[in-house]
């Protein structure tokens, strides 16, 4: 669970930010200036990386960065328009309001990254791809395969070490079954 982020360390990131970027859209200054003038506004603010799937959340976008300059979410709905997002942040003063803000190399800046917040709301799979997923059941079935392997082998050894033919016999026609079913070439001794 995140700590979470006290109204004047919030207060004063939002005041560096402004001192040190110029915004694509002018509007996003009075917003800005809006939130850090009104405390129960603050205190309702969550910096996050991403607000697409917040219920409330607003994109304000540096001029040093290509991202779009402006976007405010609300309820699955979006729009551009700078002062109806203005009027729905005064008129909705204790509703949670998220922001993301893209400037240049964000993601390594260290004051940003100490007012970020987790944000609640991005599904458990957002960020894991299709390709993520098979490489991590490839990881896995390499590694069940590898220690089922090493077991295999060592009982092998104690079967040949107790002159256990039998067992021997059995057990190289399991490992053998587990290559099959994994498809890995068998490496043949001289």
């Amino acid at each position: 669970m995140n700590t979470p982020i006290s109204r004047q360390d919030k207060k004063s990131f939002i005041q560096w930010f402004l001192k040190n970027y110029q915004l694509k859209k002018r509007e996003s200054v009075w917003i800005l200036n809006y939130i850090l003038n009104h405390q129960q506004v603050l205190n309702k603010v969550h910096f996050v990386r991403d607000v697409k799937f917040c219920p409330r959340g607003i994109v304000i976008t540096s001029q040093c960065s290509s991202e779009v300059p402006f976007r405010f979410y609300k309820d699955h709905i979006v729009t551009t328009d700078a002062e109806k997002s203005f009027h729905d942040i005064r008129m909705n003063q204790e509703e949670d309001l998220y922001i993301q803000l893209n400037f240049s190399k964000s993601h390594q800046h260290a004051y940003y990254a100490s007012v970020i917040e987790e944000n609640p709301f991005v599904p458990d799979d957002y960020f894991v791809t299709k390709k993520d997923r098979l490489l991590a059941k490839k990881l896995l079935d390499k590694t069940v395969f590898n220690y089922k392997k090493k077991i295999l082998q060592q009982e092998i050894d104690n079967a040949l070490d107790e002159l256990d033919q039998e067992k021997f016999i059995k057990l190289s026609k399991e490992l053998n079954e587990l290559e099959k079913m994994f498809n890995q070439p068998r490496l043949q001794k001289q």
